[in-house]
């Protein structure tokens, strides 16, 4: 899960930033915690990045270079052995290692694509499902870091209905693709993004990434196919590479997800922030002030054995829909009844 939690900066890090001041001229640096603090708070270096990132990619990139013992590799900063064996876990899970941890034909296609394990799978998997130019266009606006959409204070309400006019049924990662065609429609134009309070940088950087992409699958044989807008196809594209992250709506009126049974929420950015249905998958898990969901798609519960039969067992995926939802918490006074 990616946290955004508050950290005291590292020694290293502030001795750092305090050479800022006197680069050109003479400077001073004022520091906002005690000289106790920095002596006995303080970290001496930044922990490295690989010590606390998701491995996958890193892991994919190694097993293409035919580096097959990880554990012992001469790593600068190793990482935790627990973050490789997920990592490993992760990729044996979508199919790009067999069971004796070495790379298979489509985890070869995989490492050809410079983006997480989970959206190259479901550029792969967007051939089988005839929709490869909107999953395309899809990755690339996940993976442009920046937000899409902007709200200045003095006109948050124009904003924010300038967001839900681009919501389309099904996601927001159907969303994120109707701005992207639309922005094309108007000839990538920055005065419509303007009018629509979109970073028109970002979507310059979506712009980028996709037409890399697009050589890239010409590489893997892939063929440009459009599936005028079947959100059925597109939707079971994105499912067939992010089945990990499955959440279902509980008894409760939360989510959980499916295998840890961990409580999280729909981000209120979402379209689907007042929909609840009963089946999502997520992009990614945010800690932030709770546990969010961000960018969640709706999903058929059958799609789950359809696209990962090796990781979901039916019994898992029983939701009971010919049951109604409790309003409330616990069971109702006919539940309690048939339970004696």
């Amino acid at each position: 899960m990616e946290s955004l939690i508050v950290t005291p900066v590292s020694k290293a890090s502030a001795n750092q930033r305090a050479g800022r001041a006197g680069r050109v001229a003479a400077g001073k640096c004022f520091r906002l915690y005690t000289a106790w603090a920095y002596k006995n708070e303080l970290e001496e270096s930044t922990i490295p990045e690989i010590q606390r990132t998701n491995l996958g990619n890193v892991v994919l990139l190694l097993k293409s270079l035919g580096i097959n013992d990880l554990i012992h590799f001469d790593f600068m900063d190793p990482p935790p052995h627990e973050t490789l064996v997920l990592a490993l876990e992760q990729l044996y899970a979508l199919g790009a290692l067999n069971h004796l941890g070495e790379l298979t034909k489509l985890g070869r296609r995989m490492a050809e694509f410079p983006v997480d394990p989970m959206l190259s799978k479901m550029i792969l998997a967007s051939e089988k499902y005839q929709c490869s130019e909107e999953i395309l266009s899809i990755t690339a606006m996940l993976s442009v870091n920046a937000a899409i959409f902007y709200r200045p204070k003095d006109k948050i309400v124009h904003a924010d209905n300038a967001r839900k006019n681009f919501f389309v049924p099904g996601g927001d990662h159907l969303t994120l693709l109707n701005v992207y065609n639309q922005w094309v429609e108007t000839g990538h134009s920055t005065q419509w993004c303007y009018e629509n309070f979109i970073q028109h940088r970002s979507m310059r950087r979506a712009r980028d990434v996709r037409e890399q992409l697009e050589g890239l699958i010409e590489r893997v044989e892939i063929p440009l196919i459009s599936s005028s807008m079947d959100t059925i196809n597109i939707r079971k594209a994105i499912t067939a590479g992010f089945f990990y992250h499955t959440a279902r709506l509980s008894k409760s009126g939360q989510y959980k997800t499916v295998k840890h049974h961990q409580t999280v929420m729909v981000h209120p950015n979402s379209c689907l922030f007042e929909e609840q249905p009963r089946w999502l998958i997520y992009h990614e898990l945010v800690f932030t002030t709770k546990e969010f969901m961000r960018q969640v798609i709706e999903i058929e519960n059958q799609w789950l054995l359809e696209v990962a039969p090796h990781y979901y067992k039916a019994r898992e995926l029983e939701d009971g829909s010919g049951r109604k939802m409790p309003k409330m918490t616990g069971k109702s006074r006919e539940e309690t009844r048939s339970t004696l």
